[in-house]
């Protein structure tokens, strides 16, 4: 289905997400579209692995290395310059990436059987809080999303904390589940 261009609701190690192929831009224009963005809105991606980065960043900054083998899979949200290529329904126009390898292994592993990332914004209209049951989805996305799947209720909770590499000295742009004390040894220049 995502291959195909769909957009499937799935759980996240905090809430539902809804993601679509990262490389099919009108597949992520629906993803805007659904939560009531404007089609130029940026999108978190969520990866395989750090090998997918790799791939869609060409001059990675060297904190990323430690900060991926220390907090990936897990909650941490890295943006990054994009490599040119890149399509600008991720970016937004910006020229950075949001990037995270999720804590729970099936964004992983659909990220992996596809061969790229997917998207991994939160499943909820904008404004409405972020959907923690597959039939909150059911309810907040009546029609739009090919499949849900239901891996029963996530803990909800805090996002995943958002730390900008673009920035000397790093900054973080939202703390989440990860606290900032977390990323302190890796704020400093």
């Amino acid at each position: 289905m995502l291959a195909g261009g769909g957009v499937v609701a799935l759980p996240t190690e905090t809430v539902y997400g809804l993601a679509a192929d990262a490389s099919n831009p009108s597949a992520l224009q629906r993803v805007n579209r659904l939560k009531g963005k404007a089609d130029g809105s940026p999108i978190l991606l969520l990866l395989a692995d750090r090998r997918q980065a790799e791939q869609l960043c060409d001059d990675l900054p060297a904190s990323f290395a430690p900060l991926v083998e220390r907090f990936w899979p897990g909650p941490l949200t890295l943006v990054v310059r994009a490599a040119e290529r890149v399509p600008r329904e991720i970016t937004g126009g910006r020229g950075t990436l949001a990037l995270r390898v999720s804590g729970l292994a099936l964004p992983r592993r659909l990220a992996a059987g596809l061969g790229r990332p997917i998207s991994g914004v939160s499943a909820n209209v904008t404004g409405h809080p972020p959907c923690r049951t597959a039939g909150e989805v059911a309810r907040a996305f009546p029609r739009g999303l090919e499949m849900i799947l239901d891996g029963g209720p996530t803990p909800g909770g805090l996002p995943s904390t958002i730390l900008d590499l673009g920035r000397t000295p790093p900054q973080v742009l939202r703390e989440g589940l990860l606290p900032r004390a977390a990323l302190r040894p890796f704020l400093e220049e």
